[in-house]
């Protein structure tokens, strides 16, 4: 029997776990894993699993290593074959034609921000999902919990796309963009030159989540008017799940119950506004989030406004989600030719520059 390899089926293990939303632990030991071993030649790794000495090199523990012994024994892990029995079931048709429309994902974070993976990583698992791009959305300044990239950090982050762009395989890419804040009075989170610089911008409330009625709808819909806000992200910023979030550096709080009440603003003055200035009204997939609720989808629907079908990502296995937004727009009737991200990558650019 041949011999498998071992670190691409530790990657798949932290891949599937995180598309589960598992707890971050069990990631990260599966990546660090990987991560050591890859480190190695294919030699010593087979040696060691003979041996019985891999739990000697760091990152390696007992559940890593007996899956690494299978695989270089030529047998699918055991870890990696109960999580392929229980994937889910398929996607309905309509669902399944939505997401085999999609062309890439325009809202996901990396290590950058508040995301758990080097940008190239998440680059290479949106490749292996057949995605043709990325767009590339960490955090803005002041949202100081999740690492916000200061401008100077955002540019230094645009050369490291650049370089990382020259080394991916052809036909693929990743799109420069920021999941924005929008203030308390409506503007945008980052310098107005960088926020022209980037070829999508994501703009999401963080903060004032309770604010009053009024007050809420005022500040969204300044920031809707502003020339370089494309997609709407996560409108009513509630939380329905108390599934653990997964995210680096969020400790212990990753796995507390967490919800949230969305915030109440005027939805039709909001989704009048986007359809009007057309920015999409971003569709996220994130399994605690579900945001927004059908019964808004289908009122921006109405509006005439487009939608984003995004992950919200913040680790590679979390790529795979979008299926769950698929589900929720196609239950809503929300047509292929209304989602930007099903649009080739020059027409998506086309549009967002087109905006401003």
């Amino acid at each position: 029997m041949s011999a498998r390899d071992p670190i691409a089926d530790l990657r798949r293990i932290a891949f599937l776990l995180e598309r589960a939303n598992e707890a971050t632990y069990r990631v990260r030991a599966f990546r660090a894993a990987a991560k050591t071993l890859a480190a190695l030649p294919a030699e010593e790794i087979a040696e060691r699993a003979g041996a019985g000495t891999l739990t000697k090199l760091p990152g390696v523990g007992d559940v890593t290593a007996r899956c690494v012994a299978e695989s270089v024994a030529g047998e699918e892990p055991v870890y990696l074959r109960r999580l392929v029995a229980t994937e889910g079931t398929d996607l309905d048709a309509a669902a399944a034609a939505l997401r085999e429309a999609l062309r890439g994902d325009c809202h996901t974070h990396s290590d950058w921000s508040d995301g758990g993976s080097p940008v190239e990583e998440m680059a290479l698992a949106a490749v292996e999902l057949g995605h043709e791009y990325l767009v590339l959305t960490d955090h803005s300044p002041r949202l100081t919990v999740a690492r916000g990239l200061t401008a100077d950090r955002l540019r230094k982050q645009l050369d490291l796309v650049a370089a990382v762009n020259e080394a991916l395989p052809a036909g693929f890419r990743i799109l420069t963009g920021i999941e924005v804040d929008i203030l308390a009075d409506g503007s945008l989170d980052q310098e107005e030159e960088l926020l022209a610089r980037l070829d999508v911008v994501v703009g999401s409330v963080h903060s004032g989540l309770n604010d009053e009625r009024g007050k809420m709808t005022r500040r969204m819909l300044a920031a809707i008017a502003n020339p370089h806000l494309d997609i709407l992200g996560h409108c009513t910023g509630r939380m329905v799940s108390s599934r653990p979030v997964g995210v680096k550096g969020a400790g212990d709080r990753a796995h507390r119950p967490r919800t949230r009440a969305e915030s109440d603003f005027d939805a039709d003055a909001v989704f009048a506004a986007c359809a009007e200035h057309g920015v999409a009204v971003e569709i996220n997939s994130r399994p605690e989030r579900q945001d927004p609720p059908k019964r808004l989808i289908r009122r921006a629907l109405e509006a005439g406004c487009r939608f984003a079908i995004n992950t919200d990502a913040h680790a590679p296995g979390q790529l795979d989600w979008q299926g769950f937004g698929c589900e929720r727009a196609a239950l809503c009737g929300v047509p292929a030719n209304r989602v930007v991200n099903t649009w080739k990558a020059d027409r998506l650019l086309k549009w967002t520059r087109t905006r401003r």
